[in-house]
């Protein structure tokens, strides 16, 4: 088993992107932050995008609040060799912002103005994710950072964002949206071809959602949209190419539970097909054996005490710490057999949440060995 090199990935001039990924609840958000606290301090020039709308990354940071721009972390007694920048996605002022670049400033307007694209900037499929991947192509174009690290979005599947930007523009360059301007292309014709070729149960399951003003608000929308369109797709196609470049790395994290492993697993081989670069997995939140006593050692020592019921609840707790570290190991073990080629690293879980910069140091510490 490989041992994951974290300061050097850290360190390395030409890592200017790292992406910490992973099925949901397993702990990305601290990852990232701690990872980036620990570069800054290293010497890099560091931003963390986060997708976490918690305020508790934002409070551990020192900061009030996070917000869709990046803010430096100045705290009393904080004083990196590098800096520290954060900031949360806001995927809807991500969305617009992306808008008013693209269609100018009238145009930006009428898009942003019409109800079906109020719509599809919050609540359709791959919106955050796609935004996700905008934001971090807006940040590398700066060229102000040395280190972007990304905190993927909580969903379903851990490889949402990864497919985010064919996704969405392909929905919104499919056949069932096209069909929607033609009623203005037509004059009026369009919609009733598009409802007698079948489109009706669409259009009105569509319209539930989004209100009976759907087929004009549509029209109009994709009408606006389609001198932008090309720019949508470029973008999403940069960042692709930066996801794929050897400036990037990806860290799997994941608890070490049978689901969160066959994710991470599933991940891998994921990464390994579309040639992304995969720096390790982190197995967060073990629980190893922190003294040298058996677990059958442990419950002898425990039955064969009297009148000692803290030390036998002491020696009982450890023969349980010892069981689930010899359950967690072998479901690493399985993990390590079936992908020998990814490195590892372990972070141990922490008594209680990290609430401070001191916290996030602690985990970056043990994150680096």
């Amino acid at each position: 088993m490989t041992t994951i090199d974290i300061d050097a990935l850290l360190d390395a001039p030409e890592s200017r992107v790292i992406v910490c990924c992973g099925s949901g609840g397993v702990g990305k958000t601290t990852t990232a932050a701690a990872l980036a606290l620990r570069a800054a301090e290293r010497g890099r020039q560091t931003v963390v995008l986060t997708i976490d709308p918690a305020r508790r990354l934002a409070q551990a940071l020192g900061l009030r609040e996070l917000g869709n721009h990046p803010k430096q972390v100045q705290v009393e007694g904080f004083e990196p060799k590098g800096e520290l920048w954060a900031m949360m996605l806001d995927m809807r002022r991500t969305f617009d912002d992306m808008v008013r670049v693209h269609a100018g400033p009238e145009r930006a307007e009428q898009l942003l103005q019409n109800p079906f694209y109020q719509t599809i900037s919050t609540s359709f499929s791959g919106t955050q994710e796609y935004m996700a991947m905008e934001k971090l192509g807006q940040l590398a174009a700066t060229g102000e950072w040395d280190l972007i690290i990304v905190d993927t979005p909580p969903s379903r599947s851990a490889l949402d964002f990864l497919d985010a930007p064919t996704r969405l523009s392909s929905a919104l360059d499919g056949r069932m949206i096209r069909l929607l301007t033609a009623p203005a292309k037509a004059g009026g014709w369009g919609l009733r071809k598009v409802v007698n070729a079948g489109f009706s149960m669409f259009a009105k399951a569509v319209s539930t959602i989004i209100g009976g003003q759907l087929l004009t608000d549509a029209s109009a929308f994709m009408q606006a949209f389609d001198s932008m369109f090309g720019g949508f797709r470029e973008r999403a196609r940069k960042t692709a190419e930066l996801l794929r470049s050897s400036g990037t790395s990806f860290l799997v994290v994941a608890a070490p539970e049978p689901d969160a492993l066959r994710e991470a697993s599933y991940f891998v081989e994921r990464l390994s097909a579309e040639s992304m670069p995969l720096a390790g997995l982190i197995a967060n939140r073990t629980h190893p054996v922190l003294a040298k006593l058996s677990g059958a050692e442990a419950l002898a020592a425990a039955e064969s005490l009297q009148n000692a019921p803290l030390a036998e609840a002491v020696l009982r707790l450890h023969a349980d710490r010892v069981q689930l570290a010899a359950r967690e190991e072998r479901l690493l073990a399985r993990f390590t057999r079936a992908h020998p080629e990814v490195a590892l690293a372990k972070v141990p879980a922490l008594a209680g949440d990290v609430h401070d910069l001191g916290g996030l140091r602690d985990i970056g510490s043990k994150l680096a060995g």
